[in-house]
């Protein structure tokens, strides 16, 4: 099996993922549903060809991390075609992989239905904005185009910390260093103090794992720094409770506190299905006003969805704003809007 081959089939198919895992043939995830090849089954050998392959185009990376680890995360490009992330994983003792395509341009915000709104956060000179969604979701490209923008258009250092690196961007106005977790630097924590003495203007942390990553964050918003991250959460409110839940609880009251002065915006996303079979994304998104600080410094987070959901303006609007303009437009049925919905009883009644 030919590794290039199937890379060059998938991007041609317009594949987010390729599976490859022994007891299937090869798969595919293209707009949101799983094809598979009309191949033989993989088995175990041609599986760890298949990775080794990959292991290979990857600069001869050292696959024995994932022999002795059982999980490995790279990436890597194949000139004139894409670039890849690759996550190698053992299965039942065999080794498989999926691999995620990531375009070497980066699309318009427009044509991808990112919103202006969303864009105009590009624009700000400090604090936190978060993005947030379930995997999948789309929130690498939406960080991705942001600091394009900012790229593009003003003269910052960006740093951009991720695991593995998805989006390469080139120096045009701004300087953009971008660090590889694992590979470049340790962990998120260590890169992050780094950082706040490479003299950056804008910061681009991948993810907020843990407390220690989230408290570097915070005190890099707080000093003056733009950073964006991101975190695995739906709606604003549940996002502000999960920042200040993975604090110990004598520490809450201060995060509290800290996070009502640096927070500057939430957005949220999530893929859903169109009626021509694609996928279009949909946000909520919560700027932060004072009556929000206020709500954030004062434990009454539960009061933010309400805010969020009454305020229907482009620069502050709930997910089933979003859903009901996509649907108004014809992008997606009734029972898609519902079946994404956040309050699918108030929704029901605007359809």
């Amino acid at each position: 099996m030919d590794i290039i081959v199937l890379l060059q089939q998938a991007v041609l198919n317009h594949a987010s993922d390729i599976f490859v895992v022994a007891g299937l043939p090869v798969s595919y995830r293209a707009n949101g549903r799983i094809c598979r090849e009309k191949e033989e089954k993989l088995m175990p050998p041609q599986t760890k060809e298949c990775v080794e392959e990959l292991y290979k185009l990857a600069g001869g990376r050292d696959i024995r991390v994932l022999e002795e680890k059982g999980d490995d995360d790279f990436s890597f490009a194949v000139p004139g075609l894409s670039r890849f992330r690759v996550s190698a994983y053992k299965q039942r003792g065999a080794l498989s992989a999926v691999i995620r395509v990531i375009t070497f341009e980066l699309p318009e915000p427009d044509e991808i239905g990112i919103p202006d709104p969303v864009m105009s956060f590009y624009n700000l000179s400090k604090g936190l904005v978060l993005v947030t969604g379930p995997a999948g979701s789309g929130k690498s490209t939406t960080l991705a185009c942001l600091v394009d923008k900012i790229n593009h258009s003003m003269e910052k250092h960006i740093i951009t910390l991720e695991d593995p690196i998805e989006y390469l961007h080139r120096h045009d106005k701004s300087i953009v260093s971008q660090r590889e977790i694992n590979v470049d630097t340790e962990s998120y924590v260590n890169a992050l103090r780094a950082s706040l003495r490479q003299s950056p203007d804008v910061i681009l942390l991948g993810e907020m794992r843990d407390y220690e990553t989230i408290d570097v964050a915070m005190t890099a918003a707080e000093t003056g720094h733009l950073v964006f991250s991101t975190l695995h959460t739906i709606g604003a409110a549940n996002t502000v409770d999960r920042i200040i839940d993975v604090f110990p609880a004598n520490q809450q009251r201060q995060i509290a506190v800290q996070l009502s002065m640096v927070l500057q915006a939430v957005i949220s996303q999530q893929l859903v299905p169109t009626v021509d079979g694609k996928q279009v994304p949909v946000f909520e998104i919560m700027t932060i006003t004072p009556a929000i600080r206020n709500m954030i410094r004062d434990n009454k987070v539960p009061q933010i969805d309400g805010v969020v959901y009454s305020s229907n303006k482009e620069e502050m609007h709930s997910m089933d704003f979003g859903l009901l303009n996509l649907y108004k437009d014809g992008r997606i049925t009734a029972e898609t809007a519902l079946s994404y919905a956040s309050n699918p009883e108030m929704l029901k009644k605007k359809l």
